[in-house]
């Protein structure tokens, strides 16, 4: 199989952390790849540890990091003799100087596995790593990117938020990995990017020139995430997303919303996420929220679509967000959401009032009063959850998602450079 002006294409596909359950990157990984395939094309994802779970016609070849940030033992320190190879000490290395080591170590890992395999595939698509490794491969094989938003608003948000100079330090310091993120960015041909908020936000944050990027939307799977009928909502019921414990994901202000919400009426909520001791759970505790809230994490699609179904209102508290699948997936289930103006996502949720009950990022009492206005006006959430729905089946679906990318794909390929590395490694 080689490159050919529309025939299918053979794709190094890269996800340093690819689970569906530990976030967004995840489930964009799995649904178009999927996509991908059902499309005819070949793809081959390279990921570490947590591993993404794949269609059975999308292969995976596992490139082991030290899996220093694993559920159970997060920030362990790695046993001398788990030390096999240069990329383990590189990763320990940047470790042990304050800095995630992912991203770099995993790059490193993928040059390694890639530069003997380069006749094998027409380009590389990388999933917001971003290593110096990235930059080496983009030597020697066609690569495009996808940065979903620049952890640069994580950075930023985690530093306001530590409670004094040396946590703030300590955060900066954890962070400086977007550095060479910036850097590699900046290297490469093309970045494809999934709002426009994010497209300036990518270019303010980390000078990567917009001639650079094109928008190409995530998706959602329709008749996956649609409502189930039959199945009766639950009075007083909230559903969110939380796939990490971070400030920029919001989930304080959503607690302590709910704190005051309680105080005239019945509230339960349902988190998409695993509880982790940490700022989220001691917050719990103090508020006396414990026995209100329950954590499900591990479970099939099929199940998250039901908890949506049971759910009077779904919300979207974060500060930030490059795009929110949660969002549209809420959406595309029927159940209206209440979302901040964070981010991308009054471009993604649209208009408040309308297909939103929208609220204020950072600010409580906004996030209480669109509860509030969801909780007390049944016909407002019918017509919300409708609208919602429709919305995003006019806008997002993975196999347009995959179409979209594909036309990047070949846009790069016929780069006068990329030809010509084509041409060295046999692919034309």
């Amino acid at each position: 199989m080689s490159a050919a002006p529309d025939g299918p294409l053979s794709i190094a596909y890269l996800t340093y952390r690819g689970k569906p359950h530990v976030g967004g990157q995840g489930v964009y990984t799995r649904h178009l790849t999927k996509a991908l395939a059902d499309l005819g094309h070949h793809v081959e994802v390279f990921g570490g540890q947590p591993y993404p779970v794949l269609d059975p016609r999308v292969p995976l070849t596992e490139l082991p990091s030290l899996d220093i940030f694993n559920d159970h033992y997060p920030g362990r320190f790695p046993a001398i003799w788990e030390l096999r190879t240069r990329e383990d000490w590189l990763e320990l290395g940047i470790f042990l100087r304050g800095v995630f080591p992912e991203p770099q170590a995993f790059s490193a890992r993928a040059l390694r596995h890639l530069r003997p395999r380069r006749g094998e595939f027409d380009l590389i698509h990388d999933n917001q790593c971003l290593g110096y490794g990235i930059t080496k491969l983009n030597e020697i094989m066609p690569v495009i990117e996808t940065l979903h938003h620049p952890i640069t608003k994580d950075r930023v948000l985690e530093m306001e938020h530590a409670p004094n100079r040396f946590k703030r330090w300590s955060v900066g310091r954890w962070y400086s990995f977007v550095n060479m993120q910036a850097k590699v960015a900046r290297s490469l041909p093309r970045i494809v990017v999934v709002s426009q908020n994010s497209i300036q936000d990518i270019h303010d944050d980390m000078g990567v020139p917009i001639d650079k990027m094109r928008l190409v939307p995530v998706g959602v799977d329709p008749d996956l995430f649609r409502p189930i009928a039959g199945v009766e909502r639950r009075p007083g019921h909230l559903i969110t997303t939380a796939s990490a414990d971070v400030a920029l994901k919001g989930l304080a202000y959503l607690l302590e919303a709910m704190a005051k919400l309680r105080a005239e009426r019945e509230l339960s909520l349902t988190i998409i996420g695993k509880p982790k001791p940490g700022k989220s759970m001691d917050l719990i505790d103090r508020l006396g929220l414990a026995d209100h809230i329950e954590f499900v994490s591990g479970v099939s699609d099929e199940r998250i679509v039901e908890l949506y179904s049971e759910a009077e209102l779904a919300v979207v508290p974060s500060l930030y967000e490059g795009f929110s699948l949660p969002a549209i997936e809420a959406m595309c289930s029927g159940t209206p959401l209440v979302a901040t103006d964070g981010g991308a996502l009054p471009e993604v949720t649209g208009t408040d009032g309308e297909t939103v009950l929208g609220c204020r990022a950072g600010d409580v009492d906004s996030l209480v009063a669109a509860r509030r206005r969801g909780l007390d006006d049944p016909e407002l959430r019918a017509r919300i959850g409708a609208a919602g729905r429709q919305r995003v089946l006019d806008r997002w679906t993975w196999r347009r998602c995959a179409e979209m990318t594909v036309d990047q794909y070949r846009e790069v390929l016929e780069m006068p450079e990329n030809r010509a590395k084509l041409q060295r490694n046999g692919r034309c």
